[in-house]
């Protein structure tokens, strides 16, 4: 008996096989291709992910040594908020808009207005207009390719794409769907009464289940084509944040997750859902029953430091890319070298701004800079300000869930800022929160078995299976001496985007 999670990323598709007892005993992934028409301009072709959805499964399998025939139940996870546009069958009218496509900012504002302002809006659905979303990209598809919105039968999420060619059924879940701008997070359902307001055919719309709902089973014919098994349950999954907290263990409150990727994201479970008036984080439902996730991205977190290594190593980079190796091994000198600089760099100050900001700045005109710069700072000086600014950013984050009433009692660490034991204890004295690692580290793949699972009946909710499954590793307690320093620094850090923002502004070219 196993699990099959898949999950539709941006630059591919992942598969993961698992045993009911919680061992991972394979992963395969296959790629994607990017299309970018114009500058700001994101899309994929859907049929790319199917295509990779099925090899990604295939290789998974072979590697683990199971026949198809042992898979119980299928989880899917996938990339939030792209949108996939369905006539009558499965050819989709044009490539899927995604969730870094910048195309939609009228629209945004046009959704605003037809809510009756920024704050009802986030009253109305927990989140504002973001071009990322759904719902602008609805209104632009509608605007600019009316030929092709006319035959518009179905808006599919990327994972609920895949769903629906397994199984034939259209239908999305709450967290996915949360990222929309159209559920009434709150009460978990459509909120037809903005709907109605952007004059969206309610129709097109899927219907919306919880997480582990069984909704579909594959068909004949999909058996035919991948081997396999008709029949098998396809549960409903969760979008990536979701799924990547399940996969984590942060299933109830207290639990926050800090994923240090190119962005980072500070994602927190929440008994209820916890909306910041100001639109800062996003508030959406959590793949658990009667559970909500509040939670933030900085954009260039893990991008900040990959800048400073290619920029202080850019030799060295490049030499160990030619000879197809990973360059990553030249972090563990530059945390060396942060280690010896004194706490707080001496006032050296970075602001990781490098692609703007969304969270909590949600300003695309915010520059990255140094500030404090004097004759005494050296390399080691700057590398550690890189990973106190990002640290600080992800801090900010950190500040606005307490600031609503959220509890955080620990703080899973996972990506590159689990890796260092300095980095790890910066978090923790920053965080002011124990920080933890776990002993996996496959994310939303890993929490769309896991929800398969649950759908199946191996485990009778989420937070059970992730009991049973995840395992802490290492911990880091806040160091109370350097805990009260990064404070009083926060501060200052804090004050800093305020004052250059007019002068953020005048740089755009």
């Amino acid at each position: 008996m196993a699990l099959l999670g898949l999950d539709i990323g941006t630059s591919g598709t992942k598969a993961l096989v698992l045993h009911p007892n919680g061992t991972v005993a394979a992963t395969a992934e296959a790629p994607h291709e990017l299309q970018t028409p114009r500058p700001g301009w994101t899309q994929q072709d859907p049929e790319n992910w199917w295509s990779a959805a099925r090899t990604a499964a295939h290789q998974a399998l072979r590697k683990a040594g199971i026949k198809s025939s042992r898979i119980t139940a299928i989880g899917l996870s996938g990339q939030m908020h792209g949108s996939v546009f369905l006539g009558e069958g499965p050819k989709p009218l044009r490539p899927a808009l995604l969730w870094n496509d910048q195309r939609t900012a009228a629209q945004c504002r046009r959704i605003e207005q037809a809510a009756g302002g920024r704050e009802q809006l986030i009253n109305m659905v927990s989140n504002p207009a973001l071009t990322g979303f759904t719902a602008p990209k609805i209104l632009w598809f509608r605007e600019n390719e009316p030929a092709k919105y006319e035959k518009c039968r179905h808006v599919l999420l990327p994972k609920d794409y895949i769903r629906y060619r397994l199984t034939g059924e259209y239908v999305s879940e709450v967290s996915d769907a949360s990222g929309t701008l159209l559920l009434d997070v709150k009460s978990r359902r459509w909120h037809d009464d903005l709907i109605s307001r952007l004059g969206i055919d309610r129709s097109i719309l899927p219907p919306v289940v919880e997480s582990q709902e069984i909704t579909g089973r594959i068909t004949p014919a999909v058996a035919a084509a991948t081997g396999l098994p008709a029949g098998i349950p396809v549960v409903g999954g969760a979008g990536d944040q979701a799924a990547g907290a399940v996969g984590t263990g942060v299933v109830a409150p207290g639990l926050v997750s800090a994923a240090m990727g190119t962005s980072g994201v500070i994602f927190a479970a929440a008994a209820s859902p916890r909306t910041d008036p100001q639109g800062r984080v996003h508030t959406l439902c959590h793949a658990i029953p009667n559970t909500w996730c509040v939670f933030g991205c900085m954009l260039s977190a893990g991008g900040s430091l990959q800048w400073l290594r290619n920029a202080l190593y850019t030799a060295e980079t490049q030499q160990l890319v030619r000879k197809k190796k990973d360059p990553g091994v030249l972090y563990e000198r530059m945390m060396a070298l942060a280690e010896k600089a004194p706490v707080g760099a001496e006032n050296l100050f970075f602001l990781p701004y490098l692609t703007g900001e969304r969270c909590p700045h949600a300003d695309p005109a915010a520059r990255g800079c140094f500030i404090g710069l004097t004759p005494r700072h050296g390399q080691a000086h700057l590398i550690r300000a890189v990973l106190e600014g990002i640290t600080f950013g992800m801090r900010e984050q950190v500040a606005i869930l307490r600031s609503l009433g959220i509890p955080i009692e620990q703080v899973r660490a996972s990506g590159g800022g689990a890796r260092s034991a300095f980095w790890r204890r910066l978090q923790a004295d920053m965080y002011q929160a124990p920080v933890v690692t776990i002993h996996v580290s496959e994310g939303a793949a890993l929490g769309a078995a896991i929800l398969a699972g649950v759908g199946a009946g191996l485990w009778s909710s989420v937070p059970e299976a992730t009991a049973q499954i995840i395992r802490v590793r290492r911990r880091n307690n806040p160091n109370g001496r350097r805990a009260e320093f990064y404070e009083a620094h926060y501060r200052k850090y804090a004050g800093l985007y305020p004052a250059l923002r007019a002068s953020f502004a005048d740089l755009i070219i």
